[in-house]
């Protein structure tokens, strides 16, 4: 069994900071659900500024805490790394729904639900995985999770291959297969983002166990 408490005493400071921003990264996805079906809704714009600039804050809590804290067997730069990951998310997802309502005449009639759907699971496999963290994390549970956000991500890439390639079937007005490769790939970045998380939890826990 493996306490990241233990190693940084009381700091239960870290823990609720972490897990605030994978909450963040969680909201974020869920206002993209909401966007995907309902495209026109520009007022949904405001919760992914407003996830993304909570998660901001939060980092820089975290920056703070970090190096006004003594710590001792974590590394802090580990800290740090997990922090920056998990505020990537919220700040790509932003810049998804910003772009899709852009050119909304080239989004509509698209799905998105494959792609949305899995980056729901990803955000709630890594909020499990932070809150393990928080409460002592086995190492055996931690690698089984990043299995299966490993798995999310291949499930992901495949889907996305598959979008591009009906995509560029000469079917389809140039400028529509521009904005929508755009935004398949926008989704696969958010999904990396999330892979990134994953990596670092477990190359955590694997360092300290």
């Amino acid at each position: 069994m493996f306490s990241l408490q233990k190693l940084l005493g009381k700091e239960d400071l870290f823990f609720d900071l972490l897990e605030a921003s994978a909450e963040e990264a969680r909201a974020s996805v869920h206002a993209l659900v909401k966007l995907n079906k309902t495209p026109d809704q520009t007022a949904l714009l405001h919760e992914f500024m407003l996830a993304r600039r909570k998660g901001k804050q939060i980092r820089a809590k975290i920056t703070e805490a970090v190096y006004s804290t003594f710590v001792t067997a974590l590394e802090r730069e580990d800290i740090e790394s997990l922090s920056y990951a998990l505020s990537r998310i919220p700040k790509t997802v932003e810049k998804f729904g910003e772009r899709m309502m852009l050119a909304p005449v080239h989004v509509q009639g698209t799905d998105f639900s494959k792609q949305v759907d899995l980056l729901e699971k990803a955000t709630d496999t890594i909020l499990e995985m932070v809150k393990r963290l928080h409460k002592g994390a086995n190492l055996e549970q931690i690698m089984a999770l990043n299995e299966k956000l490993q798995s999310i991500e291949n499930e992901a890439d495949k889907a996305i291959v598959e979008l591009i390639r009906s995509l560029l079937n000469g079917s389809h007005d140039p400028i529509k297969v521009i904005v929508l490769k755009d935004l398949y790939e926008l989704l696969e970045k958010v999904i990396d983002r999330c892979r990134d998380v994953g990596n670092i939890i477990a190359n955590i826990i694997l360092k300290n166990s």
